[in-house]
């Protein structure tokens, strides 16, 4: 079950609740359902830290996979060059068009790098504000509860 489905829960949960007579609008709430609720965030609530981990862990595999290319595009760009017959135009020539795929491959390099970071820092942002939101919708709820656990026990007859 996913936070969101468990806050879902608890917005039914305080939907459902009953509204106490002259108590001017306060409700009270199956504290029991509402601490499952809870305890279910919690529980699942590393699950969601988990995968932020595992798109850091995924970012990091994809920067390899890129320098991993661009090593292999320099490396073939050097071999094209050494292969070229050693005349002396046609080898500046060659010269020429690896340092070009060289400063291509840096740029490919690059670019493919921004973009990463780029995509993985806007995943992080999304789940950090999504759990940030999660996290003070819980504490809204507890003091929601807290709030009308106080009034009913404000309400009970005093017992002497």
């Amino acid at each position: 079950m996913t936070i969101d489905e468990i806050l879902e829960m608890m917005d039914e949960i305080l939907d459902k609740a009953v509204t106490v007579p002259f108590s001017n609008k306060k409700s009270m709430v199956d504290t029991d359902q509402l601490r499952d609720c809870i305890d279910n965030i919690r529980y699942n609530l590393p699950t969601e830290i988990r995968k932020a981990k595992e798109m850091v862990a995924d970012r990091s595999s994809i920067i390899q996979d890129a320098n991993e290319k661009a090593e292999q595009i320099i490396k073939d760009a050097e071999e094209k060059a050494k292969k070229i017959v050693s005349e002396e135009e046609i080898v500046k020539q060659a010269k020429a068009a690896a340092q070009d795929l060289t400063a291509q491959s840096h740029a490919m390099d690059l670019q493919i790098k921004k973009a990463m970071v780029e995509k993985l820092d806007g995943i992080l942002s999304d789940t950090e504000k999504s759990l940030a939101k999660s996290l003070n919708e819980i504490k809204s709820a507890r003091d929601t509860v807290r709030a009308a656990g106080k009034k009913v026990e404000a309400e009970q007859p005093q017992q002497q």
